[in-house]
């Protein structure tokens, strides 16, 4: 016993460290959700699991088996009570009683009422997100509805039709959507969360393949994200950077790594890409420097965790006309800046101001070496590397399609552009 409790606290070791995280009502609580045969579904269930929500019960028609097994093997505790159909008669809804939240993450309306129905029955909060539009005009919205606290913002996360149809997904609405509902899930659990407004995001244009391939720089959370986004966008030529070895503790929010301890980020992710996805992508065991030739590829996803090589990276790209899309994931933050060689402007380490951050670094050194041997790893999360990493998609396929996109700032389940 003590064994497992070993494990268990050395897989969750970063989201541990967080202040006043309560890990034991994520692990006893448990939650239903209603979702379809959809990448959405299948995020929200593998990102619960590396979470450490342990007692699923879904109702869905089926669930993405290679993420399934992901889910399974991050989390040997993780219990999952699935129920193969559709949510379309209000006696489904018994299988979530003594649920604490229900995730609709349905496309028609029936389930969304039979839902809203048995949360306030129940008492219990129902987080809802959806993937809406056409096939040319896709958005992602996002509400939570608490029992005696309805708003007619309600109205506008019911489908307009009732019962189960095809519909379009998009990889980049999925992974934020993902993200947002998981924190959502956790603030309430926890005792933390606010009624929050209505979400709504539109999608980005579908970009054509570039001739070059695509360059991540950086295989750990954020590089997962990404990977998988552009794969499932059909951005499937990539080269992944990275000179890392998996770590346990890296395995609650890097969920392409569940049998990887040891091994190379770089070339564990390319090998899943390939043999999960039938991607083209090449493992590098090596760090980005000045030196590295940009000029093979078509653009850079920035998904490094330190200030010093998002600083070189950035110049590297303006003086090589790269386009460069820049990620940085915190417990609660985030943003996503693009630099566009065709617009110009300033590159993401200048809007970010990192250039100084690092100058104060540097004059700190003698400071920071004696205080090695004390060294604490960040704490670190899925949900936000889910929604940056969403972001990051979702802007890089604007830039390859030609239209640079604004900033974006993500702060405690709040989008601001």
């Amino acid at each position: 016993m003590g064994g497992r409790a070993t494990r268990f606290s050395e897989r969750l070791d970063r989201q541990l460290r967080i202040p006043g995280w309560r890990q034991e009502l994520l692990s006893q609580a448990r939650v239903g959700v209603v979702g379809e045969g959809d990448l959405l579904t299948a995020l929200v269930v593998t990102g619960a699991a590396a979470l450490g929500l342990n007692r699923l019960t879904v109702v869905a028609p089926a669930l993405e088996p290679r993420l399934l097994t992901a889910a399974r093997r991050l989390n040997p505790d993780f219990s999952l009570a699935h129920l193969e159909g559709w949510c379309t008669h209000p006696a489904v809804a018994r299988v979530f009683a003594g649920c604490q939240v229900l995730v609709d993450l349905s496309r028609y309306g029936l389930a969304t009422k039979i839902l809203v129905e048995a949360g306030r029955r129940a008492g219990v909060p129902v987080v809802r997100a959806l993937i809406t539009g056409s096939p040319e005009a896709l958005e992602a919205r996002f509400l939570t509805c608490v029992p005696g606290r309805e708003t007619r913002e309600l109205a506008e996360v019911v489908p307009g039709f009732s019962f189960p149809r095809p519909a379009p997904e998009d990889a980049a609405l999925a992974l934020i959507l993902a993200g947002l509902a998981l924190e959502e899930v956790k603030n309430r659990l926890m005792g933390r969360a606010a009624p929050g407004p209505l979400v709504v995001l539109p999608a980005a244009n579908r970009a054509a393949a570039p001739g070059k391939p695509l360059l991540i720089i950086g295989a750990g959370a954020l590089g997962n994200m990404v990977a998988l986004g552009l794969v499932w966008s059909g951005l499937d030529r990539l080269v992944v950077m990275d000179p890392d070895a998996i770590e346990t503790t890296n395995l609650n929010r890097q969920i392409l790594f569940y049998d990887a301890v040891g091994q190379s980020k770089a070339l564990t992710l390319a090998r899943r890409l390939q043999e999960l996805y039938g991607a083209e992508a090449e493992g590098r065991v090596e760090a980005y420097t000045a030196a590295t030739d940009l000029a093979p590829y078509a653009a850079v996803f920035d998904c490094v965790d330190n200030f010093e090589t998002r600083v070189i990276l950035s110049e590297a790209c303006r003086r090589q006309g790269t386009i460069l899309v820049s990620g940085g994931a915190g417990v609660e933050a985030g943003q996503v800046v693009v630099y566009h060689p065709a617009e110009g402007g300033p590159t993401p380490a200048e809007l970010l101001g990192l250039q100084e951050i690092v100058a104060a670094r540097e004059r700190q050194e003698a400071r920071r070496t004696r205080e090695a041997c004390v060294y604490q790893p960040d704490p670190a999360v899925i949900m936000t590397n889910l929604i940056i990493g969403g972001l990051m998609v979702r802007a890089g396929r604007q830039a390859l399609a030609g239209l640079p996109p604004p900033p974006v700032f993500y702060e405690r389940g709040r989008l601001a552009a």
